[in-house]
């Protein structure tokens, strides 16, 4: 009985995130990585968590790609998951060398503030930003979000690794 009553108090206490320092092994999109646990441990495929980039086959995907190879690729980040999201990935915030890393990806207009109904997501204030300063996919007129390129499209092809 003891056990029991220890057992239904423990899945009622809430779920802390999961935080750990990692090194970025591979930038897959504008919005996903694998890391290394610095603690040690298996790789671990990430994604950013309140942002939506370029797919990778879509207009501005590579580019994207490209950005956050450029800034977070073997370098030695912050990584607090959050949750998993449908294809198993960790849903992170993740922070290098201060910045919060989604936050710093749509201020550079590669990728969007995830909105969800009436939100505008947690960024909105830095993809303001970048569309007023025509940043990234924001130089385009109209640049298609990803959620609507994929139901137009379906997913990509794997991209090579590399």
């Amino acid at each position: 009985m003891a056990l029991l009553v220890l057992s239904a108090s423990a899945q009622e206490s809430p779920r802390r995130d999961e935080v750990y320092s990692a090194r970025v092994s591979r930038v897959f999109d504008g919005d996903t990585v694998w890391v290394k646990p610095l603690a040690g441990g298996p790789y671990r495929k990430l994604r950013l968590e309140g942002i939506d980039a370029p797919e990778i086959c879509q207009s501005g995907g590579k580019a994207s790609r490209d950005v956050l190879a450029q800034r977070v690729l073997n370098q030695v980040v912050e990584v607090r998951v959050r949750a998993q999201d449908d294809y198993g990935r960790g849903v992170a915030r993740i922070v290098h060398q201060g910045d919060d890393v989604a936050a710093w990806m749509v201020s550079a207009g590669q990728a969007w503030s995830y909105g969800w109904r009436r939100s505008q997501g947690p960024f909105a204030e830095e993809e303001t930003f970048a569309r007023a300063q025509k940043r990234g996919v924001f130089k385009e007129a109209a640049p298609e979000l990803p959620r609507d390129f994929r139901k137009r499209h379906g997913p990509c092809p794997m991209p090579p690794r590399g």
